[in-house]
Order: structure tokens, then sequence, then C-alpha cells
């Protein structure tokens, strides 16, 4: 029996890294796999940056169902991998039962609040990111129509699209924003072939430029508006190089920098609550060779501008995570 199979079940498709020992760091992906382009794999990206930098070695896996959140906490912390790293808000209820179960071992969870002495929250304020790429797409726009589409249908998805909403409409009052959600199941973070049909019927209601929070399924979103000839905007981890050229911006919430620094800090961390923000660079918009010649100065200068005021505290930017209500768009 291999060690996966030890560890895990032949059921979970786990893949530890090779070398990896007790009190060495693990890391836990969410559905989809830590190879989708967007949340997990800037996840990934920070376990790496870390192991390169260090030397060091990590354990991960990559579920394959919910039923296997617990299971896999347990035995990470059973076999000593300290501290461990969860991506994504579905950990939270798995987290919560098990953290008392191990106390010497240090959690962090990504997307999420658990109340517990040994677990860091990491939290992002990605409307105010959101808020920036929603002033470019409205400024860049030629038909005065921008729209979003969300992965599953939850407060967290619908604080990406608020955001984006009213950056679009501040910068443009006369904007049209379209927003649509491709399901209400975890299935909606994996689904390209629904993201390109919602895409496709975007544009045909005018919209030429397209924001994706959907994980998997923004694959397809970009791919279709790529293959249309319209701008889309990436998120999560930078995705402009997907597309050079038709990729606007992508909306980078610093996903690799939390797993980073959980890492880089060890079982000792400094534990509870941690927002990343505009104002500690944890959300933003990336520019690079891949969409320095779309963007222009004018749009360039009103993100900037307008991300300093957010850092100043003279713009603030309507969570709607906080009432569950958007002044811009209508759910």
């Amino acid at each position: 029996m291999t060690l996966t199979q030890k560890l895990f079940g032949a059921a979970a498709t786990i893949a530890l890294t090779a070398g990896a020992a007790a009190a060495d760091p693990a890391i836990l992906f969410d559905l989809g796999g830590k190879f989708d382009k967007s949340f997990n794999e800037s996840a990934y990206n920070g376990a790496e940056r870390w192991a390169a930098e260090t030397g060091g070695t990590y354990a991960e896996v990559e579920i394959q169902s919910d039923a296997q959140r617990e299971q896999a906490i347990r035995r990470f912390a059973e076999s000593g991998a300290n501290p461990i790293v969860m991506a994504g808000f579905s950990w939270a209820t798995p987290l919560a039962e098990v953290a008392a179960d191990y106390p010497d071992t240090a959690f962090t969870i990504i997307d999420m609040v658990v109340d517990a002495p040994n677990v860091r929250s990491v939290v992002f304020n990605e409307h105010e990111g959101s808020y920036l790429v929603g002033m470019m797409a409205a400024l860049t726009s030629e038909t005065d129509t921008v729209s979003f589409i969300g992965g599953m249908d939850i407060p967290l998805i619908r604080k990406f699209a608020c955001g984006y909403a009213q950056g679009a409409l501040a910068a443009n009052p006369d904007v049209t924003v379209i927003a649509n959600m491709t399901g209400t199941t975890p299935a909606a973070w994996n689904d390209p072939v629904k993201g390109s049909e919602l895409t496709l019927a975007q544009i045909s209601q005018g919209s030429d430029v397209v924001f994706a929070a959907a994980g998997g399924t923004g694959v397809g979103v970009l791919q279709t508006a790529a293959d249309e000839g319209i701008l889309s905007i990436g998120v999560d981890a930078n995705q402009n190089h997907l597309h050079p050229g038709m990729v606007l911006t992508s909306m980078m919430k610093r996903v690799d920098l939390a797993v980073y620094d959980a890492m880089s800090d060890g079982p000792d961390m400094e534990t509870g609550f941690n927002v990343m923000s505009v104002t500690n660079h944890g959300v933003g918009f990336a520019m690079d060779a891949n969409n320095e010649n779309i963007v222009g100065y004018d749009v360039l200068a009103a993100a900037y501008a307008a991300a300093a005021a957010i850092e100043s505290g003279e713009l603030a930017v309507h969570d709607y995570s906080s009432d569950e209500t958007c002044p811009a768009l209508d759910f």
C-alpha cells in the first residue's frame, strides 16, 4: 500500500510532495483541482514559492468530493503536518469540527472565518479589487454594456459582482451591467461549457467586456470572449497570459500570498482574523506585457486614482456580504 493510500485511501486523488515529513506544512485544495488557472492555482503558486525560497517540502491534497474534507484534515494533522493550509470557504465546517482536537497544530483557512485559538482566518476585500476592474471595464467598453459571470451563487461571489457593478457605474453612469451565475451547487466552479454559453448570451445583449469570477468555469468564459472578439477580465491569479491582448486585466486576489505567509510563519504563526485588501496589496489588478497595449492611459490613471482613494479611506466600496444588498446591481 502506498503512502497516499495509507493516509487517505484510494478514493481521493492525492499528491504528497516527495520528501514531505512530519512538521512540514500541508495544503488542501478546494474542488476543481490545483491547476484550475484561478483560485486553487494561486494557492499552489504560493506553496511553490515557499518551497523554492526555503528548500522545504510540503504535502498536498486534491479532494474529489466534499465528503473527503474532514478526513483529509484529520489525516494531515495526525501525520504531523504543521501548519495546515486550506484553500476555500467550504473547509470551514469540517475545520470547526476538527481544530480543537489538534490544539498544537496551526491551521489557516482562506475565504472563511473559523473562530478557534489555533486557526488563522484569511478573508479578502474582493469588492475593492472588483470595483477597480469594473471601472476599467466601463471605461474601455465601446457598447456601454459590460457583464459578470459568477460561479456558485453565494454571497462571496455576489460580493465580486457588486463591487464590479459599483466601479463600472462610477466610471460611466450610463453603463449597463449584466450579471449571471453559473449554478447553485459546487459543480458551478468547474463548468467551462456553461461559462461559454453564458458569455455568448451576454454578448448577444451587447456586452463587450466580461468579468469571470467562477473558478475553472472562467476558463470557458475567457476562451469564448477571445473567440468572439470581446475583452475579458480574469480573477484570483493573473490570467492575462491565457489570451494575450484579449484579457483586459485580472482582478488579483493574492491567495498565493496568504499561503506563502502561512507556510513562512510556520507552526508558531499568529492566528486570528486577517483581512487582505487594496491597502495591504491583498487585492488589485494585473498589468503586464500581455495587456499593456490594450489598457488606455486614462483607464489606468482612473484605476490607480480609485485605488489610492480606497487606501486613504476617501472611497468606501459597499461590501455585499455586510448586509446582502447591492446599491448598483439588482440580484
